[in-house]
């Protein structure tokens, strides 16, 4: 069985934790808890042929890349870095977080999460830096943790991705 690890990094409140619990349990709580320091969750996808157990490395809210703890990081073999879409400065500060985690890790694959996709017309991030992103070739999936959608395809998007750089 292969194991691996992927980080959840973002600002502060833009649904981490709700992310990972809505892809492990199958529930979403709109009580808002402060993740501090880091919650490891674990949880089996068959990708292809392939069990792949992977552990949800849930770290707590970075404002800044120096809020990011490298030895967090380390042994990740992707991360998925979540923006709030009614937030647009969760955006800016998931591009600094980028850079760090790749300083970190390496060229490790990753997506970007435009969570709260439930609340589209609140959204703050339009279609033009949506765009500016997407230039990079980055892979971008809107999820809503309150409803389910696209969290179930973000993360097994991610372990494909992973799984082909493994076997690559």
């Amino acid at each position: 069985m292969i194991q691996k690890k992927i980080c959840m990094l973002g600002s502060f409140a833009v649904g981490k934790t709700s992310l990972v619990r809505r892809f492990v349990e199958s529930i979403y709580t709109d009580k808002y808890h402060t993740t501090v320091g880091v919650k490891v969750d674990k949880k089996v996808l068959n990708v292809g042929e392939q069990e792949t157990t992977l552990l949800l490395w849930d770290l707590e809210g970075a404002e800044t890349e120096y809020d990011l703890r490298k030895s967090y990081l380390r042994g990740a073999a992707g991360y998925l870095l979540v923006a709030d879409g009614t937030r647009k400065d969760t955006l800016y500060r998931a591009l600094s977080l980028q850079l760090r985690a790749e300083e970190t890790l390496g060229p490790v694959p990753f997506l970007l999460l435009l969570n709260k996709s439930d609340l589209t017309d609140m959204w703050e991030i339009d279609a033009r830096e949506r765009a500016a992103i997407e230039q990079k070739n980055w892979k971008i999936i809107d999820t809503s943790a309150k409803t389910g959608h696209g969290v179930e395809d973000a993360f097994r998007s991610l372990t494909e991705k992973m799984m082909e750089k493994h076997n690559g």
